[in-house]
């Protein structure tokens, strides 16, 4: 194990913190880049790198991944044995409105990220994928051993082609990179843009909650407990090329090429009206539902088959939609002091 230190991007986010804590206990260094853009509400960010910041492992780096000279230098710095790449730009219904954030950032942030890990010796290379990437895919549960190639919003294709742009770069430079299809995360610290965090607010507010698709979603909500358990597990699972691949019969999951794909979810589709339910027997009050028709972009259902993470480093979530959303209203009541 090397005391160089691990590159978090992405580190005031929801994720990025969690996985740079985790990092920080188990005794490694962490450099944590972040741009502290607005796209939610940068307050919540500082809090979470005050917290990281009071580690003297932590160093934080405040750059936009769409800085290319900037990303350069960092790099040719530090050379970073590892790289877990988190920061993006979040949210399917966001990329109906700014699609050019998305291009910045998931396409010209992670070409820099790329190059950096090329010219700089980077040794595995983890970044975030989503289960927006399986788009109009009907067949549950979601397997990295199927097809990817109907994303149904910018945001679901951009996460398809930093996929696609890994697997070029680890073909072309023997460069071992881990692809992590999220699912759903929630938890404290969470995002104030997504559902769990909606719902919260709205319902301690006495304001309708907005349900999709007339309520009739499933989601694999997943506990950031569990995102990060999977996330640290892999860090030191180098992916190898697969011997068995076959040019022929590609599986779209692995590679000739030091390439990885897996999801990380809690393997278990849960209904949206009963999370609500959930969550109105956590807070203490009933919700008012507002039922609305199906989004642009959104999908009916996502469900992880977590099978290859499970055989590949024995992951298995272990958070229950109950237990989660307690964990997370404990810290929203806490940190909103409500």
């Amino acid at each position: 194990m090397t005391d160089q230190a691990i590159l978090v991007t992405g580190a005031a986010g929801f994720i990025g913190f969690h996985v740079s804590q985790r990092l920080l206990q188990a005794g490694r260094t962490v450099v944590g880049l972040d741009n502290l853009n607005d796209y939610y509400d940068p307050a919540l960010k500082q809090a979470r790198l005050d917290i990281l910041g009071n580690d003297p492992r932590f160093r934080f780096e405040r750059l936009d991944l769409a800085d290319q000279a900037g990303m350069t230098a960092l790099f040719a710095c530090e050379k970073f044995p590892v790289v877990v790449h988190l920061a993006a730009q979040a949210g399917v219904r966001y990329s109906l409105q700014n699609p050019q954030a998305y291009i910045s950032s998931n396409f010209q942030g992670f070409a820099n990220v790329l190059e950096g890990c090329r010219h700089h010796g980077c040794g595995h290379l983890l970044y975030a994928s989503s289960s927006s990437v399986y788009g109009a895919n009907t067949k549950l549960p979601f397997s990295v051993h199927d097809n990817v190639d109907h994303p149904v919003s910018l945001y679901a294709a951009s996460k398809k082609s930093n996929e696609l742009m890994a697997h070029a770069y680890s073909h072309l430079f023997r460069i071992p990179m881990t692809g992590l299809r999220f699912f759903t995360v929630y938890g404290p610290w969470g995002r104030p843009d997504m559902a769990m965090y909606l719902f919260t607010k709205a319902i301690l507010e006495g304001r309708p909650i907005k349900l999709f698709n007339q309520g009739n979603m499933r989601r694999d909500f997943t506990y950031v407990d569990d995102i990060v358990e999977g996330i640290v597990r892999l860090i030191d699972r180098v992916p190898q090329p697969d011997p068995a691949w076959n040019g022929a019969a590609p599986d779209p999951s692995a590679s000739s090429a030091p390439w990885r794909v897996y999801n990380i979810g809690n393997n278990k589709s849960e209904e949206l009206m009963h999370v609500v339910a959930v969550l109105e027997q956590a807070l203490g009050r009933k919700a008012l539902k507002e039922l609305l028709p199906m989004e642009p972009g959104d999908v009916p259902a996502t469900f992880a088959d977590v099978d290859d993470l499970t055989r590949d480093v024995g992951f298995r979530p272990s958070t229950s939609i109950q237990d989660g959303v307690s964990k997370f209203v404990r810290w929203y009541r806490d940190y909103h002091r409500v």
